[in-house]
């Protein structure tokens, strides 16, 4: 009998072996993956965590029918694991209220920074840089960014909108433990928001040349009556031009925020 393996056979047996060994990322510094670059998320959840249709943003705000597709939301999929969030019902009921009000209340119309983990799936780029003794995130949206402890300096002194981050390695995958996050940040336009309990465990996981895998755990017992996840793929630059642009919203909300105080001829 002919035991040879068919020709014709072959690169699928070797695509499934290669699926089956896990993506070994390239060393940097230390011999920790090298995450270098900058990245973003392709999908919706920044307009909505969980599962929607495509959607009038703002229907009912002045003007917003002559903006056109401008004043609208794309479907999408959603990237909670299991589909829902589980809110407390006081709490679902601020969600609600939230979202019924989203442009008056959404922090991002306002400019102010997204806090985590919305800042990882926002339509904007990030980029990382690390090296064996230092981590640091600068974001594209309002110049937001993070600079990540290595030792555990103990509780976060104060609130603030970014939060406090506390990083090691698992393996291959970064883990950054965020505490003292400011209430006011949102996870999306949603209106789903959070407390000041809001605690974040975040691990970015290579997951091919140019792909993190990225986890967030969300637990705050204020507002939700478990702890929940998403996930969500973000993908680095190629280009060769690529770099962060700067996007200092405020001058854009000045009006917005502060028109009322303006001298009236």
């Amino acid at each position: 009998m002919n035991r040879s393996i068919p020709v014709l056979l072959l690169p699928l047996i070797i695509q499934a072996a290669t699926a089956q060994t896990p993506y070994k990322a390239p060393r940097g510094s230390g011999g920790k993956p090298d995450l270098n670059g900058i990245w973003q998320a392709m999908n919706t959840a920044n307009w909505d965590l969980t599962e929607h249709s495509s959607r009038a943003a703002f229907s009912s705000a002045p003007g917003a029918i002559a903006l056109g597709t401008i004043a609208a939301e794309p479907g999408g999929t959603g990237v909670v694991e299991g589909g829902a969030i589980p809110y407390l019902p006081e709490a679902k009921a601020k969600r609600d209220a939230n979202f019924a009000n989203r442009l008056a209340l959404d922090p991002e119309i306002r400019c102010y920074l997204p806090g985590i983990p919305r800042a990882n799936y926002m339509p904007y780029p990030f980029q990382i840089f690390h090296s064996e003794k230092a981590i640091f995130f600068a974001y594209q949206f309002a110049g937001a960014v993070r600079n990540i402890f290595l030792k555990d300096p103990g509780p976060a002194p104060i609130d603030s909108w970014m939060g406090q981050s506390v990083g090691h390695w698992d393996g291959d995958t970064l883990v950054l433990d965020v505490t003292g996050l400011d209430e006011r940040t949102w996870f999306d336009r949603a209106g789903d928001f959070h407390s000041d309990a809001l605690h974040v465990v975040e691990r970015f996981t290579p997951a091919g040349p140019d792909r993190l895998d990225y986890e967030a755990t969300i637990e705050d017992p204020k507002v939700f009556s478990r702890p929940w996840k998403i996930r969500v793929p973000l993908y680095r630059h190629v280009e060769r031009n690529a770099r962060l642009m700067e996007f200092k919203c405020v001058e854009f909300v000045e009006d917005l925020l502060y028109g009322q105080f303006n001298k009236k001829p």
